[in-house]
């Protein structure tokens, strides 16, 4: 199911620091790796991680929490 296989590669880029890193630098490579590990994904989803803005892997769920005052 590709949904599930573009969110388990979201939470990895999230959670995995290196992985994020080496995505940022060599994001087409680092998806072709992670196909050769099994994470199947279409051409359109290649691309749409491919396009995202860089900064939207280093969001933290602290990032996420209210302030309290």
């Amino acid at each position: 199911m590709s949904q599930q296989v573009v969110g388990i590669v979201m939470d990895r880029l999230l959670t995995d620091e290196d992985l994020r890193l080496r995505f940022i630098v060599e994001p087409v490579e680092t998806l072709a790796d992670l196909h050769a590990l099994g994470f199947e994904l279409t051409s359109d989803e290649i691309d749409l991680f491919v396009q995202t803005n860089p900064r939207t892997w280093f969001w933290t769920a602290r990032g996420a929490e209210p302030h309290v005052h």
